[in-house]
């Protein structure tokens, strides 16, 4: 297949550059992947669309505020660092700009001195290796100093940083939301759990590859990049309980996705597992675990608008993303949602 199979015409002005005001007001709309048939309903409504002895999967990682604005030590041209992966003591891969400028051996600093670092070396792909020297815990001085790595897309500064992590993030490590989680409250989630669905929790950190276009004409060419993925015994135990007792595992987000159908057997059962992932789910593939999906509106020709054609069929994703554009849904990170059944 053609990556230019996956593409859709998009008005740049339905791109959301900020979130609602009210996390779960934003649209729904559903598509059934056998019969493409869809309807529209708001975020809300998603308890009329789960099943007692469902299972929903959320992604439980939480957004590094990984951006770093600070300056070349000596002469002080400004530098900018989006920390990427933790390579132990220390030392991060790093997309850093302006690139020219930084050389192995350049000095920065951030914060007036707060935090200083080093560019060590340059790796495959140009992102560089940068040690940093601080005092104190590391996540605390980000905390201070860095700020949210929003996606190229948004032009728009958050005013709220927590309107970038769901409202269940808890293990610090992603470059970039799990969005389709963003449309979750705390007061949907104890709903939905009243109702007798499973809540589980698996983690997988989010890196920038998401973003990165595919390039190459074939879709097998394109080389996917790999992300960090951890599923507990816990979880494990209760997709095993949904699936032996006839209820449907519903993935939120093509990260919780992504990260049970790399773990699962062939027969579907999962088991505790951590590790990098690079699966790359394009049509053809046939899902073990997942059953349905809560999921955002993706770029065109992007992995993710595949990801959901594998699941739907090409044709049932390109029509239902017609008529979101003709319905001018939101789309993207702040933008609306869809579930697939």
């Amino acid at each position: 297949m053609k990556t230019s199979d996956f593409y859709y015409d998009l008005p740049p002005e339905l791109i959301a550059q900020t979130p609602l005001d009210r996390r779960d007001g934003s649209r729904l709309l559903t598509l059934n992947k056998e019969t493409g048939e869809t309807a529209h309903m708001h975020f809300f409504d998603l308890p009329k669309l789960l099943r007692p002895g469902d299972c929903l999967v959320l992604n439980d990682s939480r957004v590094l505020p990984a951006r770093l604005l600070g300056r070349r030590e000596p002469g002080g041209g400004a530098a900018e660092v989006l920390l990427l992966i933790d390579r132990g003591d220390k030392v991060w891969e790093c997309l850093v700009r302006p690139g020219r400028k930084m050389k192995p051996g350049a000095r920065l600093s951030f914060g007036g001195g707060l935090l200083t670092a080093e560019v060590l070396e340059e790796v495959e792909g140009g992102n560089r290796l940068i040690r940093f020297d601080y005092e104190g815990i590391f996540l605390e001085i980000l905390e201070q100093l860095g700020k949210m790595p929003l996606p190229p897309y948004i032009k728009e500064e958050l005013n709220d940083p927590e309107r970038y992590q769901t409202v269940y993030s808890r293990e610090v490590g992603s470059a970039a939301a799990p969005t389709a989680g963003l449309h979750f409250t705390r007061e949907l989630l104890d709903q939905v759990e009243a109702m007798g669905v499973r809540l589980a929790y698996v983690t997988l950190h989010v890196g920038l590859g998401t973003f990165r276009p595919v390039k190459e004409e074939e879709i097998t060419d394109h080389e996917m990049h790999a992300e960090y993925c951890m599923i507990s015994q816990e979880t494990a135990d209760a997709i095993n309980q949904t699936k032996r007792s006839g209820g449907r595992v519903i993935c939120v987000g093509t990260t919780s996705c992504r990260t049970v159908e790399s773990w699962a057997a062939e027969d579907g059962t999962m088991k505790e597992s951590a590790g990098w992932t690079s699966i790359y789910i394009y049509p053809g593939y046939r899902f073990k675990v997942l059953d349905c999906l809560i999921t955002n509106f993706h770029l065109p020709e992007s992995t993710l608008v595949m990801l959901v054609s594998a699941l739907a069929g090409r044709e049932h994703i390109l029509a239902a993303y017609r008529e979101a554009v003709e319905e001018r849904y939101r789309f993207f990170s702040f933008g609306d949602a869809m579930f697939i059944y």
